[in-house]
């Protein structure tokens, strides 16, 4: 078991789901944005090789010859890697191609599940929250986002299969927490894609809730064609149309996040 290797400064939370296409990426740039709307300083951390939450927070794939990848496998310093967006208060570390093999090449690496941990160390005073956007799946970029994170924040698409893929998820947290970081938690999972017009949807909540109880936030995101057209503008939702439901929702999921880690930290 290693010490957990995060700065007190900052509180990193992960944003995974060994499934795509649930609304991470896009939870974790319209979260961001909503939080630093409320003065929070946020950075991003794009884990996920095709490097999404990067160009949907607008940098462009010619700013990016330092990224994740070479903090990752110590080429850089985080500080390096660091690019300011154009929201106020919300930087990012973006992907690049290179991500897409740094798995290969952390086989062969000493330390290979705190690489990540102990690159943000001594890096994070900075900012209020890290954010780390994990790839689809449970490979060794998210391992070192759950080694280096205090909490995991999982998206829930309100589909069928919904329940039996994050009861794997659970079971590698619980594994992590044992093997790695021990002040590892299940922060919260959000239901995405909500549409209150399908029975289905219904019955996927009512389980997930019956299931996960209060760790399941209240708050949904509804199925919102503005999200889905926000990232081929390069911009958070909330930038894109701040009026529109989907706006709201991530709206209302920050504020209640940050009254959920307030009631976190203050009985720690």
């Amino acid at each position: 078991m290693v010490e957990q290797s995060v700065s007190n400064a900052a509180r990193i939370i992960a944003i995974a789901n060994q499934k795509g296409g649930v609304g991470k990426t896009t939870t974790a740039i319209n979260l961001a944005t909503a939080m630093v709307a409320t003065r929070k300083k946020v950075l991003m951390i794009d884990l996920d090789p095709q490097g999404n939450a990067s160009t949907g927070l607008g940098v462009d794939r010619a700013d990016r010859a330092i990224n994740s990848y070479h903090v990752l496998i110590g080429e850089a310093k985080l500080a390096e890697a660091v690019r300011e967006t154009e929201i106020p208060g919300l930087s990012v570390v973006p992907s690049g191609v290179d991500l897409s093999g740094a798995e290969i090449e952390l086989v062969e690496m000493a330390r290979r599940e705190v690489r990540l941990a102990e690159a943000l160390k001594p890096a994070v005073a900075g900012w209020d929250y890290v954010l780390i956007d994990c790839p689809p799946s449970l490979n060794l970029l998210t391992l070192n986002a759950l080694v280096a994170a205090h909490a995991v924040l999982v998206p829930l698409q309100c589909e069928f299969f919904a329940l039996e893929g994050i009861s794997h998820l659970v079971k590698t947290i619980e594994a992590i927490r044992q093997g790695f970081n021990p002040g590892l938690e299940l922060q919260g999972i959000v239901l995405t894609m909500f549409d209150k017009r399908n029975n289905l949807t219904e019955q996927v909540a009512a389980d997930v809730r019956a299931f996960f109880g209060d760790k399941v936030y209240d708050t949904v995101i509804p199925r919102n064609v503005r999200i889905s057209e926000a990232p081929s503008h390069g911009k958070p939702v909330l930038i894109y149309d701040h009026k529109c439901a989907g706006s709201e929702a991530y709206i209302h999921l920050a504020a209640e996040m940050l009254k959920r880690e307030r009631r976190a930290t203050k009985g720690a």
